[in-house]
């Protein structure tokens, strides 16, 4: 493997590593905050609701994180290969927008007023959209009426930080209102599906992915008969 070849890895690493435990934790932390509000008699101890609202906060900005990661890492060895063909100032305003999308992140984090709240988590998620739609990035499709655009790892990704930072953003609503309780509820059952479905096509993904001294032989297989050349009709890759 190649130095590229690690760094494609970096984001799925970081996902097994640091992101799935921590779902399980945040996951088993939910309920038993739920059961010490339904139940009178519980023994658990009143600080589960707390520790499941901090980290459950870690797993968000965690989320986000890691996708502003593997945009970064696609998109600039993507242009490396391209000789950076996308131009200096194309590549200097993507650097803002992540920059940018960083930034909104840190500061939802800091934020207490519900508009500044709700305005930060607009803009990191926007600014991870405007993102993951540069051409460097893989998507399977970007018609939500195709049924590719569903199994895409990408489309999931991007749901499921939206998920993530309404979770950041409504916080103090989610502990003071059953409504908001309600809604939080509803959003990470869903958030937890798309956990598991992003962990499968992920992994699918990665099947797909080849590694760098391999791309050029592979480039010019005919998928749909499946079929590849001879090995030695390609010219080896440019170093």
């Amino acid at each position: 493997m190649e130095t590229k070849d690690w760094l494609w890895i970096l984001h799925p690493a970081l996902a097994v590593v640091v992101i799935y435990p921590l779902l399980g934790i945040v996951l088993r932390l939910s309920l038993q905050t739920r059961e010490r509000r339904t139940r009178r008699a519980s023994k658990l101890p009143a600080s589960v609701g707390r520790e499941h609202t901090d980290l459950g906060h870690w797993l968000a900005a965690g989320v986000v994180a890691i996708i502003l990661i593997a945009l970064a890492v696609v998109i600039a060895t993507k242009q490396a290969d391209a000789g950076y063909a996308a131009g200096a100032a194309h590549l200097s305003l993507l650097l803002l927008v992540w920059l940018g999308t960083a930034t909104a992140l840190v500061a939802l984090w800091r934020a207490r007023r519900p508009l500044y709240r709700a305005s930060f988590a607009l803009l990191c998620w926007l600014g991870l959209i405007g993102l993951g739609l540069q051409p460097e990035v893989w998507r399977l499709s970007d018609n939500p009426l195709d049924p590719a655009f569903w199994q895409s790892h990408f489309w999931g990704g991007t749901g499921l930080a939206g998920l993530m930072l309404f979770s950041i953003a409504s916080r103090p609503e989610i502990v003071r209102q059953l409504t908001w309780r309600r809604l939080h509820i509803a959003a990470n059952s869903l958030a937890a599906l798309i956990f598991l479905a992003q962990g499968i096509s992920g992994a699918r993904d990665l099947l797909e992915i080849p590694l760098s001294w391999q791309a050029g032989l592979l480039g010019a297989c005919n998928w749909a008969e499946r079929t590849c050349p001879d090995p030695a009709s390609v010219p080896p890759p440019a170093p």
